[in-house]
């Protein structure tokens, strides 16, 4: 009785259908000999008339955390929708590695190559145990109910432990979602993009709403993923911003404006001028 309404209690999510994306096509292996992950270039986007991106050029290395940062308005979300797929823009050129292009993919599949994306909000399945949602999001061609309720293999499981020790969250996974700190469930949906193994991983501002200690443990943890993952952070909080970042694009209006380390990007007059109010 207890295992159909727990089936029932999956069938009703609205979230199931994302948590479970699956690899609709075979991943490319993705060609990163030039050291770049991801290549975008003289990217436009106009909404209504409004130029949200204006030939902008980014470039992210292989390994790197990079963090982009603006006022609201400058670009950063139409970016983000441009990478994973959910926005095509007027023109321009957008590759992952040197022969993935992107724009001839569809949302689904650029998630199934390798580019995860977090937003803001954390969406975990409230209902379900920590380990349980690292379970859903595995990148495992699996079916709901085979998800949920075949017995995982070893190699499965040990990559679930890696997981569960990297977000600090070992101690608990048994524990119902709905339990977590917002921090926790922050760090809970970083694990469940982890378990598809991602290439990449775009994290919108992370900690919004964090306590000081757990803006500090995401630090961290971001820090960490870096080299094994090319990690792009949007925030708004300067001083996050200047505790991970050696690299930090600044947007304005849709384009590039500054572009260097923290300090540099920090004590540009223009940076100051259009972000900083100074």
């Amino acid at each position: 009785m207890a295992d159909l309404d727990r089936k029932s209690t999956i069938a009703e999510s609205s979230q199931i259908t994302n948590a479970l994306l699956k690899r609709s096509v075979s991943p490319n292996q993705i060609n990163t000999d030039k050291g770049l992950i991801l290549y975008l270039e003289g990217i436009s986007v106009s909404f209504d008339g409004f130029r949200a991106l204006n030939e902008l050029n980014l470039y992210i290395e292989t390994g790197e955390l990079r963090c982009i940062i603006g006022p609201n308005g400058a670009g950063k979300t139409t970016l983000m929708d441009v990478i994973t797929g959910k926005t095509r823009p007027d023109k321009g050129t957008a590759y992952f590695g040197q022969n993935v292009d992107l724009l001839s993919k569809s949302e689904p599949e650029i998630a199934s190559l390798g580019i995860g994306r977090k937003f803001q909000k954390p969406t975990v399945f409230e209902t379900h145990s920590v380990s349980e949602n690292l379970e859903l999001a595995m990148e495992a061609d699996k079916r709901v109910w085979a998800t949920m309720f075949a017995s995982l293999s070893s190699e499965e499981r040990e990559s679930m432990d890696e997981v569960l020790l990297l977000i600090g969250l070992s101690e608990m996974r048994r524990t119902q979602a709905s339990f977590l700190s917002h921090g926790q469930k922050q760090w809970l949906e970083i694990g469940m993009l982890l378990m598809q193994n991602p290439a990449v991983l775009l994290i919108d501002e992370p900690v919004a709403g964090m306590t000081q200690q757990e803006s500090e443990t995401t630090a961290d943890l971001l820090t960490q993923l870096a080299g094994e993952h090319s990690v792009i952070v949007v925030e708004h909080d300067m001083e996050f911003v200047r505790s991970i970042a050696k690299t930090v694009t600044v947007l304005h209006e849709g384009s590039v404006l500054a572009e260097g380390p923290f300090q540099k990007v920090q004590g540009d007059p223009l940076v100051r001028q259009v972000y900083l109010g100074a």
